[in-house]
């Protein structure tokens, strides 16, 4: 049986402006649906290579170096130009010097003499079904100002910043903006810098808009086929997207990696389209975003009112001297053992942030002498999602954990108290957001924010502060 012929007159509108002409191959709509909008590594895709090979021998694919060396090295998959951050070796594959990016090395490794393979194809099976909006709730009148203006922005395709308080209600100021943009047949993603947060809105956004497809994107996901209309990711995982999304959200937009990395910076831009617009939020913009907001003119929404408009909690001081010695010594410090009892006497959830992976595990083991429920979480715990979820539930007390968890999160009556406030890692915008835990539902308002610490730091007086001023505006 004969192939039949597709004409690249036909194809001509979708392809613009390269013009190429497919022969023998219909695509299959699994092919379709997982490349569009993506770049992916041509020898670890999800699909047999055989296939693979014979799509691009029919021209649906393009294909790029994964690593180019001239005029300076430069990784094509997460843009990174960072000239220390490639490692030259000897390639057993092609028997030549090789180079291959530090930056994206966790979506595996790429050298020089591989490609990357990005979808050149007509789209005929991508479909996009009509969102069903689900959510019932109710904006306040700030809120409700906020999306408006967010909306209003994103159809006039200019940048928005939605600078507001922890608990301000950030993602159902998004619902309205992104139930539009599906409306009219928008891809949309939401990026954010960290994991815990793809899983805390990926639930969420489950139950708002139904009858479409979502992806939730971070390391360790499992690939899906299917075409989505709704991407969350971290921003790690845009590295592997390429002028895909009509509007581009990026959540928690101060946070570490993101604000410091420009190689993840270029990526939000790589994967969405070029006229595409981009709304940023956080409660701790940094200066470079503010002016760079003023600078172009961009969208602004400012909330310095939680949801329930109760006042957020203001961290309470509490000196913890040589508090590393003892627990070194294999004892909890007492102020701080007397907080923890106080916790568990009253049936209240905790988070107890500690600045280094080591402190908190030598930690870890005294405090389950006394609760053993009591657990660790650290950004390389596989089961940290667990963890939480069971913290959520009442099935633990409470957990010891890095910054890891200072965003994103939301658990009833948290109490949160910080061991070491005074390290460097904890930062005034990273203080702010881990005092932003606490008093989050209208039902426990209130809560306790300690910051332990072995002398006050300049950022610890900063992020106080900062909270009293929110808690001044009307």
């Amino acid at each position: 049986m004969k192939h039949k012929k597709i004409h690249s007159i036909h194809l001509k509108k979708e392809i613009s402006p390269r013009f190429i002409t497919y022969y023998g191959v219909i695509p299959e709509p699994k092919i379709e649906n997982f490349f569009t909008g993506r770049i992916w590594s041509r020898h670890n895709t999800p699909f047999p290579q055989a296939i693979i090979n014979t799509y691009i021998t029919h021209n649906y694919f393009a294909k790029i170096p994964a690593v180019t060396t001239t005029p300076k090295l430069k990784c094509n998959r997460c843009l990174n130009e960072t000239q220390h951050k490639f490692i030259s070796f000897h390639c057993a594959k092609c028997q030549q010097i090789c180079h291959y990016c530090r930056h994206c090395i966790t979506m595996g490794r790429m050298c020089s003499c591989e490609e990357l393979i990005t979808w050149a194809g007509p789209s005929y099976s991508v479909k996009k079904a009509a969102p069903h909006f689900t959510w019932t709730g109710k904006l306040t009148p700030q809120q409700q100002k906020a999306a408006h203006a967010l909306n209003e922005s994103l159809q006039q395709k200019r940048n928005h910043l939605i600078h507001a308080v922890c608990g301000a209600g950030k993602t159902e100021i998004l619902f309205a903006a992104i139930h539009k943009a599906l409306q009219q047949n928008k891809r949309v993603c939401v990026a954010t810098p960290r994991t815990d947060v793809v899983l805390e809105l990926y639930p969420r956004f489950l139950q708002v808009f139904q009858n479409i497809t979502i992806h939730a994107l971070y390391g360790g996901a499992e690939p899906n086929s299917q075409f989505a209309q709704l991407v969350l990711a971290t921003t790690h995982q845009l590295c592997r997207f390429e002028q895909a999304f009509d509007v581009m959200i990026v959540d928690e937009a101060d946070a570490f990696p993101y604000t410091y990395d420009q190689a993840l910076q270029s990526a939000v831009l790589k994967a969405k389209k070029l006229d595409a617009p981009t709304a940023f939020v956080t409660a701790t913009p940094s200066t470079k975003l503010l002016n760079q907001r003023q600078k172009e003119g961009w969208g602004y929404s400012f909330i310095a009112r939680r949801f329930h408009s109760f006042l957020l909690p203001v961290p309470q001081y509490q000196p913890l001297w040589n508090y590393e010695k003892a627990f070194k010594k294999n004892r909890i410090p007492q102020k701080l053992l007397h907080w923890v009892n106080k916790r568990l006497e009253n049936n209240e959830p905790f988070l107890i942030f500690f600045p280094t992976i080591d402190l908190m595990e030598r930690a870890v083991l005294l405090f389950q002498a006394i609760e053993q429920t009591i657990e660790s979480v650290h950004s390389e715990d596989p089961m940290r999602k667990e963890k939480l979820l069971q913290l959520r539930n009442e099935q633990r007390k409470g957990l010891l954990t890095t910054t890891i968890l200072e965003r994103g999160i939301t658990i009833k009556n948290v109490q949160v108290a910080v061991v070491g406030s005074e390290s460097p890692i904890f930062t005034a915008s990273a203080l702010i957001q881990i005092s932003g835990r606490v008093g989050r539902n209208p039902q426990f308002p209130d809560g306790q924010i300690v910051f332990f610490h072995h002398g006050i730091t300049l950022e610890m007086d900063r992020a106080c502060k900062k909270i009293r001023e929110m808690n001044c505006y009307e």
